[in-house]
C-alpha cells in the first residue's frame, strides 16, 4: 500500500466532490475519509486541514494518478472568481460548493455508467455498477477488503444480454451490450472522440445506443475534460428554469448556459446541481 500527501490543497472538499453527482463508486468511511474504486485501483482519501492524504493500491505512480484524477493542477479559485462575476445566483452556488472539482474519470466506465443512469437514481446506479464489476472485473484487496475494478470492454464483452439482465440493468441491457461491442470492434474510439471539439464529440457519442444528449454531456464533462459541456437533468432543468431561463426545453437551457457561463459551463452546472440538490434535501428534513 502506498501513501502520498499534497500540502496546502485549496478548493477541495471531499463531500462536495463525491456527492455532486459525477461519480458512483466512492463511499464515506466512519473516520470521514472516502474510499473509491478507480480505473487503476482503490484509493482512500482524507483531508487534514489543507493537507490531502491519499492511500491506496494502484497500478502506477500514486502521486501522478491522484494529480490527474483529482484535477489538482487546475486553479479552481480562478474559475470561481470568473463565475462569481456572472450573477448572485452563481456566487451563492459556488460559495456553497466551494470544494467541488471535476474528476478525470475513465471514459469507458463513464460511458457505461451514464447509460445506466438513464431514468435511474444514484443508489441504484451505484449498485448496478457494483454488480457489473463483481461479475466481470478484476479483484483488488485493500485493507483486508475485496474490491472489484470496473471491467474492461473486452472483459465485459463476454456477457450476453441475458447475463446483463440478471444484473438489474432493466431496459439498458441491450444498450450496454451494443455499446460494448462497438468499443471492442473499434467502431467507437473514445480516445479519438476526446480529442474532438465538444460539439463534434457530443455528436459521435450520441451515435451509441442509449446515449442521448444528457448522457453524452456527462461523459464529456466527467471523463473528457470538456468543461464547457452542460448536462441537463431533472435538477438542472428545475434550477435553470427557476433562476435563468423561462423554459424547460433542454436544448434552450444548454444554449443559454453556454452563452452565460462559457468555457466553465460544466463547472457552473456542478455548483448549481450541488447547491440546489442539497437545498432540496435540507427542505425535506
Amino acid at each position: 500500500m502506498n501513501e502520498v500527501k499534497f500540502n496546502t490543497v485549496k478548493d477541495f472538499e471531499l463531500a462536495h466532490i463525491f456527492e455532486c453527482g459525477q461519480c458512483f463508486r466512492w463511499k464515506k468511511e466512519i473516520d470521514g475519509s472516502y474510499t473509491g474504486v478507480i480505473k487503476q485501483g482503490v484509493l482512500n482519501v482524507k483531508k487534514e486541514n489543507d493537507i490531502l492524504v491519499v492511500k491506496g493500491v494502484v497500478d502506477g505512480d500514486l502521486r501522478n494518478i491522484c494529480e490527474k484524477y483529482f484535477d489538482l493542477m487546475t486553479d479552481y479559485g480562478e474559475i470561481k472568481r470568473v463565475l462569481c462575476e456572472k450573477d448572485e445566483h452563481m456566487k451563492r452556488a459556488s460559495e456553497y460548493g466551494y470544494g467541488i472539482r471535476i474528476l478525470n474519470q475513465d471514459s469507458w466506465e463513464m460511458l457505461i455508467s451514464f447509460i445506466i443512469s438513464a431514468a435511474n437514481n444514484i443508489p441504484r446506479i451505484s449498485k448496478t455498477i457494483e454488480n457489473i464489476s463483481k461479475a466481470y472485473g478484476k479483484k483488488v484487496t485493500y485493507e483486508d477488503t475485496t474490491y472489484y475494478l470496473f471491467p474492461t470492454p473486452e472483459e465485459l464483452s463476454v456477457a450476453t444480454v441475458e447475463d446483463l439482465r440478471t444484473l438489474n440493468l432493466g431496459f439498458r441491457d441491450k444498450y450496454i451490450k451494443e455499446a460494448t461491442r462497438m468499443v471492442v470492434d473499434k467502431e467507437v474510439d473514445l480516445e479519438t472522440i476526446s480529442q474532438m471539439s465538444t460539439k463534434d464529440a457530443r455528436k459521435e457519442l450520441m451515435k451509441i445506443p442509449g446515449v442521448g444528449g444528457k448522457v453524452a454531456d456527462c461523459i464529456l464533462l466527467f471523463s473528457m475534460q470538456k468543461m464547457d459541456s452542460f448536462p441537463v437533468d431533472t435538477w438542472i432543468k428545475k434550477v435553470m428554469s427557476e433562476l435563468y431561463v423561462d423554459s424547460t426545453n433542454i436544448t434552450k437551457i444548454g444554449e443559454y448556459a453556454y452563452a452565460k457561463f462559457g468555457i466553465y459551463a460544466g463547472i457552473a452546472q456542478q455548483y448549481l446541481f450541488y447547491y440546489k440538490r442539497s437545498e432540496g434535501k435540507n427542505t425535506e428534513k
